[in-house]
């Protein structure tokens, strides 16, 4: 069993940035593939963001492609969201999610889930 908790998130304005950190615990002697998804009021969750073991190769929304920018860092079992350039649109609950292996970029895709932490951009 993995256990993640996500920090980080806030009131920011529109063009600001915000970081996003999710810390794994519990049988973290193995990686995980670690990813975001998003969820927005009355919308599906979605993903934003996945990064692989021991390649660090990156997916990303198209959405977020270009502002955002996930890493890891396996020495401490975390993995950040780096946000740049937010939107209104950007406005969510952020998840943290790990999986053994990549499979995807659906929910259904990843076992392991953090509580969230809300994002909310706004003037």
């Amino acid at each position: 069993q993995v256990q993640l908790v996500e920090s980080g998130g806030g009131l920011v304005q529109p063009g600001a940035s915000l970081r996003l950190s999710c810390a794994a615990s519990g049988r973290t002697s193995r990686q995980y593939v670690m990813a975001w998804f998003r969820q927005a009021p009355s919308k599906e969750r979605e993903f934003v963001a996945a990064i692989r073991t021991t390649t660090n190769y990156a997916y990303y929304a198209d959405s977020v492609k270009g502002r955002f920018t996930i890493s890891r860092d396996n020495v401490k079992n975390t993995v950040s969201l780096q946000m740049n350039s937010l939107k209104p649109d950007d406005t969510a609950i952020y998840y943290c999610a790990a999986n053994a292996v990549y499979q995807g970029q659906r929910r259904l895709d990843y076992n392991y889930w953090g509580p969230g932490t809300q994002v909310t951009v706004s003037s």
